[in-house]
Parts: structure tokens; C-alpha cells; sequence
């Protein structure tokens, strides 16, 4: 038996000083761009990421100063960032994009620039309880606070918020969460 080729990998993209880091799963099929809140990270797209299968390409991306991706005075251009990440994957379709939190505000604003197929926002859950979210799955629910992030997120909240044609919200605070598998069934539906 031939050794398997790993599920999730880890890619960096960039200069040191505007690096993006991102795991991806799969290669092919429709590209579905998971954007995780402020003082999040990727990690909490794994075990949805994992339930997407090869109809997918599955991508969990490290915004600027988040997780391994450098940080940055300046973040109000990210929706142009996404796209030449998006364009660099070379994957010829328009992505399934997936926001939670603050990055709904990107994720918006990128629809309105760039082709996209779906846009699916998800509540922040900042005051949820974490007894919701099932023990397996409260490691990815950290919410790291930074005042750094703080400052360099403040013009964040300046991106328009114009309600996308395609925009979906699913209900409740984290239920990539509480039911990945549910959760990766309704992007299915959508790719």
C-alpha cells in the first residue's frame, strides 16, 4: 500500500513582511475560503475543513497578525489580499466564502468587488457559553485577545457591510462547532 498524501497542508504566501498563512484540503472543485473572527485563528476550521470532501478545496486562512501570518499596521485592504490568495490557488472558480465574527465585514466587502458563489456569516459567539460546543471541539473556540490586534483592526469595522445577494447566515454562535459535519453539509449544499 502506497503511503496516503496528508489531508490538510500548510502553505505561506508572500514576503515576511505581508505573509499569509493558510491550510488547505483538497485541490479541486469549488474553493470554500474559511475567514475565522478577530483574535481567532485557522484552527477553528479544522474539523469543519476535515468533513469537506473532493468536491471542495478547502482553505482556512491566518488574516494578518492572526496565528502564523505577519502582522500589519494596515488592514483595510484585505478584501484585495483574499483575491490575490484566491487567484495565486489557481482554482478558475468563484469561491464559497465563510465568515465568522469581524470577518464578515471582509467577506462582504469582497462580494462586492469579486465574484464569489456564496457567502455564509457566523455569529462571533464572544459571550457564549462553551458548554455548547461540544469538549472535542471547545480547543478550537480559543479566543486569544491582543491589544495590538486591537489597534491594528480598528479601521475593520470601516468596510461597508451592503447585504451580498448571496449572503446566507447561519444560526447560533459557532455551529461549525457544535456540529461540523452538519455545518460542512450546508457548504455542500452551497458548492
Amino acid at each position: 500500500m502506497l503511503p496516503q498524501p496528508p489531508r490538510r497542508t500548510t502553505h505561506a504566501y508572500g514576503t515576511p513582511r505581508n505573509r499569509i498563512v493558510y491550510d488547505r484540503w483538497g485541490r479541486f472543485g469549488r474553493p470554500v475560503l474559511l475567514l475565522h473572527g478577530l483574535f481567532y485563528d485557522r484552527t477553528m476550521w479544522w474539523p469543519v475543513a476535515a468533513e469537506l470532501d473532493g468536491n471542495c478545496a478547502a482553505i482556512a486562512v491566518d488574516l494578518p497578525g492572526h496565528g502564523d501570518s505577519a502582522a500589519r499596521e494596515d488592514v483595510t485592504e484585505l478584501e484585495q489580499d483574499l483575491a490575490v490568495l484566491v487567484r495565486s490557488l489557481d482554482l478558475h472558480r468563484a469561491p464559497v466564502l465563510v465568515a465568522h465574527g469581524e470577518s464578515a465585514l471582509v467577506a462582504r466587502a469582497f462580494a462586492e468587488r469579486y465574484t464569489v458563489q456564496h457567502v455564509i456569516t457566523l455569529d462571533d459567539g464572544a459571550d457564549v457559553n462553551p458548554s455548547v460546543i461540544p469538549e472535542a471541539y471547545r480547543q478550537f473556540a480559543v479566543r486569544r485577545n491582543d491589544p495590538t490586534l486591537t489597534t491594528a483592526y480598528r479601521e475593520w469595522s470601516g468596510v461597508p457591510v451592503g447585504a451580498s445577494p448571496k449572503a446566507h447566515a447561519a444560526g447560533g454562535p459557532f455551529p461549525h462547532l457544535r456540529d461540523p459535519a452538519a455545518f460542512a453539509a450546508l457548504v455542500h449544499g452551497l458548492v
